[in-house]
């Protein structure tokens, strides 16, 4: 337990710093959109470029890692679709109800980078890398479908499609699954260039999430920020373990699948709900929510993986 709480604490101390930095007055509003725009077009590509481009999965049962990382995933949108109608009886409203089915089904996969790296160094960076490789586009799409489906603004759909294949992290991606198969070689200085920038990506993309955070929507959270933080932080990870066990996957990959079930939400959903009439501002508080809960919910998850 020690070993798992001291791999996650260096985490939220980062994005602790991140809450610190945004209030003090030596910078403004356009520095941290500056941030966000060079991690998000610059850092964050980089990063999933090196993973995934040379990340060794011949040890790894990965097509019993891409189902389960697939599947959990399937299993959540199933379950927070199957709750629409009872959540429209309860009074939310279509913009609210999107915000919760993404918060839900969205992970911050560089936070879970960032704590395998902790706790199980290449191999489990390499098993984060290959569910982001998974689920990446397909959760993107899911998630702009959901957006364009219960708002109001559909004429965007076409512009949106546009947006996920012009979409930087997906290219990055795809260029290093590309680079990954086919076994091709990159020009050591260079790819030397892209680690030393993908290197700062974590820690930056850490206090930028604590930046983001608004504490006072995390001081009397609402019933439907609960919601989507218990499903999120509870019931994806508990899924995903089952469907590990039931397929027989243990040690470290099983250990990394509840981890990347287990994180908060991403932020570049927040984006979307902005861009795609989304509630926004409920986004935010269920990053918030979830980003302090996790502190408590990741270590007992990961303790229940370690435990087979």
């Amino acid at each position: 337990m020690l070993i798992i709480f001291e791999s996650v604490l260096p985490i939220f101390l980062t994005v602790a710093l991140g809450v610190a930095l945004k209030r003090l007055p030596i910078f403004d509003a356009g520095f941290w959109a500056g941030l966000n725009q060079l991690g998000y077009y610059v850092l964050f590509p980089a990063l999933l470029f090196t993973t995934l481009s040379r990340s060794d999965f011949s040890s790894l049962a990965t097509g019993d890692i891409g189902v389960v990382a697939f599947g959990g995933v399937a299993v959540l949108t199933a379950i927070v679709l199957a709750l629409w109608p009872l959540l429209k009886r309860a009074g939310l409203n279509k913009p609210a109800y999107t915000s919760v089915f993404q918060t839900t089904t969205r992970w911050n996969g560089f936070m879970a980078l960032a704590i395998a790296d902790k706790l199980a160094g290449a191999q489990g960076m390499a098993v984060v890398a290959l569910i982001m490789t998974v689920n990446i586009v397909p959760l993107n799409v899911i998630n702009v479908f959901v957006l364009v489906s219960f708002s109001e603004e559909r004429s965007d759909l076409g512009m949106m499609i546009r947006k996920i294949l012009t979409n930087p992290l997906i290219i990055a991606a795809l260029a290093g699954i590309f680079f990954n198969l086919l076994s091709l070689p990159v020009y050591e200085p260079v790819f030397v260039a892209f680690d030393l920038i993908a290197r700062s990506a974590l820690g930056m993309g850490l206090v930028l999430v604590g930046a983001g955070l608004v504490l006072t929507d995390a001081l009397k959270p609402k019933p439907v920020v609960l919601l989507p933080s218990v499903l999120k932080l509870i019931v994806f990870p508990v899924t995903v373990f089952t469907l590990a066990r039931f397929l027989g996957i243990t040690g470290t990959p099983l250990a990394m699948l509840v981890l990347s079930a287990g994180v908060p939400t991403a932020m570049n959903g927040y984006v979307l709900a902005r861009q795609l009439g989304g509630d926004a501002r409920l986004y935010s508080a269920v990053v918030t929510v979830q980003t302090i809960l996790s502190f408590f919910t990741l270590p007992a998850v990961l303790l229940l993986a370690g435990g087979q």
